[in-house]
């Protein structure tokens, strides 16, 4: 036997298993988008995360009433979007730690409780495209949750208690209300409370439908969609889809 019959062929033969080609080309064309995806997933996450604490160190300083208010959670729940669950977690505990060096864990916590973890709720709410009666119920639990955390932790830290003072502002109004209906009766501290909590659910209903409104016209313009709005409201804003 020649030298030349015992060497392998550098071009293989037309009878080469063409799954095996396929494989080889899968490979190939894989390995190069595992290095890019790594790097571009850290640098995105990092700069919405930034974004996020951005949007709320401007709005803290130079409130501009509403208008940064809605975007709070849109950046953490866009990374969701865009690269799952675990770097929608990364992105919130960043925008915390970033928010604590530069305002302190005070502050922080008032942004990543409910802002962060609302930018998680919302991107996987979004993600599994539930509708959007679910996704701004299930926001405003998390917001009713996170008024009466931030009431606590301000009245623990200022030791009065803030509530007391809603309370005040609660029963002022429905005093108004009474005084227009014309009712001599004065209302009962349970049914101010009921108004208080009724009020605090209803405000974040309200900024939970603006959110999803928002998201809705900006991230469908970047390519990352979340679900369709409710016909009523494809009317009102004369949507052609």
């Amino acid at each position: 036997m020649s030298i030349s019959n015992s060497l392998p062929d550098e071009n293989p033969s037309p009878e080469f298993p063409d799954s095996i080609n396929k494989q080889l080309e899968q490979e190939h064309l894989r390995r190069p988008r595992l290095k890019v995806d790594a790097p571009l997933r850290m640098v995105e996450t990092a700069f919405l995360a930034s974004a996020a604490s951005l949007i709320w160190l401007i709005n803290f300083y130079f409130p501009l009433g509403p208008v940064l208010r809605i975007f709070f959670p849109v950046p953490i729940a866009l990374v969701y979007l865009r690269w799952g669950k675990r770097a929608a977690w990364m992105a919130a505990v960043t925008s915390g730690l970033l928010l604590s060096v530069l305002m302190g864990p005070v502050r922080s916590l008032l942004f990543v409780m409910p802002f962060a973890f609302m930018g998680v709720l919302l991107g996987a709410t979004w993600y599994r495209r539930v509708p959007w009666i679910v996704s701004i119920t299930l926001g405003t639990l998390l917001g009713t949750l996170g008024v009466f955390f931030r009431l606590w932790l301000l009245s623990v830290l200022s030791g009065d208690d803030l509530w007391v003072y809603v309370i005040n502002q609660v029963t002022e109004l429905i005093e108004w209300v009474f005084l227009r209906l014309q009712l001599l009766a004065s209302p009962s501290l349970f049914v101010v409370q009921v108004g208080a909590v009724a009020l605090i659910v209803f405000n974040n209903f309200t900024y939970l439908f603006m959110v999803h409104l928002a998201a809705w016209l900006l991230l469908g313009a970047i390519g990352n969609p979340i679900p369709r709005p409710p016909q009523w409201v494809q009317v009102i804003m004369d949507y052609e889809g």
